[in-house]
């Protein structure tokens, strides 16, 4: 259960992370960039919480 919410969080944080790329405040557009690869590092560790509970079972 635990990496859904990982996943989620991880879709959440890329989404907002692409708005502020979007903006016109360049600090704005890098604080983006930093949360946008935040959320795609939340969804490789939910994938990798996904294999190891695979790999127990």
């Amino acid at each position: 259960m635990g990496e859904l919410l990982d996943r989620l969080k991880g879709n959440v944080n890329e989404a907002v992370g692409k708005a502020k790329r979007k903006s016109n405040d360049p600090e704005v557009r890098a604080k983006g960039a930093v949360q946008e690869i935040k959320g795609k590092t939340q969804q490789v560790k939910a994938s990798l919480k996904a294999e190891l509970t695979n790999d127990i079972k």
